[in-house]
């Protein structure tokens, strides 16, 4: 076993892991450096540590344990490294930490990487270094548009996801003014962007959008601006997550804007969230999500190993690491070597089945996954069974029609 220290300073958290030998990588160069290297680059300390953080890695341990369970002393890969770093929400800290992953401590594929800005500065080291690159945490769709590149997939979830489920459905259900906020850097962005497509697809209206800081713990200058727009909105739209969501939704309860018939929707929302702020501080707010810890027997059996590890439900953004480390992995089993163009080869149009993906597909023109979303209510404290069990499925959204139905002519892979 040999611990690796994080970048930045943090906590000792590699992992290699020794398999059973006599595989394809244990000779013959079919494993560069010896081993396979898969590391978790996100936020470990700031808005965005519950959501993924330190968790993902371990979710991304359990992949390489169930890689290792699954093929024994025929893996192609018998010695496989989890590391992480920690990229403070910060493009610019994030190029670099990518390049000392790649360069340094060998790693064959960055997961993860939360916060906009910072995905799209991976990428860029990701096509530059030739190196694998799966974005699980960022919503932006410029990954898939004219950022893309031949070695970076976007796993998970994106601003049009998001929009096209709570945006059309909301409006659709008859609030049809809305005004929106969002933090001012790309995700944000990205995310207004595509919440207004959608909400004028559907009939609506935006009346207002305004960006705020970011991070940011004062929204009242918003939260007062929302009730005297002209036309008045029905929605406060909110395009915040983390911790940043967490406060703006504890001031829009304690400025009472449901009192003043201003409903609240929340583009991106998680389990951490509203367990942060209790049930009942979004109680009946609906959202998109990509997945629930408690939608079926696979994914609770799933959740039950995560939480014997970890004392708490996993959050659909660690599920989804787990995931996308997992069918890297498989891609490395089926290719007999982690050379990244040959990984690559097997990722693309790659048909995707697990307690995460239902029906996914990795599109091969864009990289984009595309699987089954979910419309979620927000339980009631009430109707809470047990610790986290806070979401609740009103309806699957087809892969078809979750994810943008054709490539964007912008990516030229």
């Amino acid at each position: 076993m040999r611990i690796t220290g994080w970048s930045g300073g943090l906590a000792a958290a590699g992992l290699l892991l020794a398999g059973c030998g006599g595989g394809p990588g244990g000779g013959g160069g079919a494993i560069s450096d010896g081993g396979v290297t898969l590391a978790v680059l996100n936020d470990q300390s700031g808005i965005y540590a519950d959501t993924s953080g330190r968790s993902s890695i371990e979710a991304v341990k359990m992949a390489v344990d169930d890689y290792k369970a699954k093929y024994g002393d025929k893996a192609v890969a018998t010695k496989i490294e989890v590391t992480g770093a920690d990229h403070q929400n910060k493009p610019e800290i994030a190029n670099s930490k990518a390049q000392e992953l790649y360069d340094r401590q060998h790693a064959d594929v960055i997961l993860d990487v939360p916060t906009s800005s910072a995905a799209l500065a991976v990428a860029t080291v990701a096509k530059n270094k030739k190196k694998v690159f799966i974005d699980v945490g960022a919503a932006s769709t410029e990954l898939e548009g004219k950022s893309c590149n031949k070695y970076t997939f976007h796993y998970g979830y994106n601003s049009y996801m998001l929009a096209h489920g709570t945006g059309t459905e909301v409006t659709k259900a008859g609030a049809k003014n809305w005004y929106i906020v969002y933090p001012d850097y790309a995700f944000g962005q990205d995310m207004t962007k595509t919440f207004s497509a959608a909400i004028k697809g559907a009939g609506g209206s935006v009346v207002g959008s305004d960006p705020t800081p970011f991070p940011n713990d004062n929204f009242s200058t918003f939260l007062l601006k929302a009730p005297g727009l002209d036309p008045k909105p029905q929605v406060l739209g909110t395009m915040h997550a983390g911790g940043d969501l967490v406060n703006l939704v504890k001031q829009y309860n304690e400025y009472k804007l449901r009192d003043k018939n201003v409903t609240l929707a929340i583009g991106l929302l998680l389990l951490s969230d509203i367990h942060s702020l209790g049930p009942d501080a979004l109680a009946g707010t609906r959202y998109t999500t990509m997945w629930t810890w408690n939608f079926d027997e696979k994914t609770r059996a799933w959740a039950d190993r995560f939480q014997a590890k970890l004392n708490k439900r996993p959050t659909a953004n660690m599920a989804a690491n787990y995931s996308a480390a997992l069918q890297y992995l498989e891609a490395v089993q089926r290719a007999g070597t982690d050379n990244a163009d040959k990984v690559v080869a097997q990722l693309e149009g790659q048909k995707v089945e697990d307690m995460f993906v239902r029906n996914g597909t990795i599109r091969a023109q864009d990289h984009l996954l595309l699987h089954d979303s979910y419309l979620a209510e927000v339980k009631g404290s009430a109707d809470v069974k047990e610790p986290y069990d806070y979401e609740k499925v009103l309806n699957t959204i087809p892969a078809a029609e979750a994810f943008q139905p054709q490539p964007d002519p912008a990516c030229k892979l």
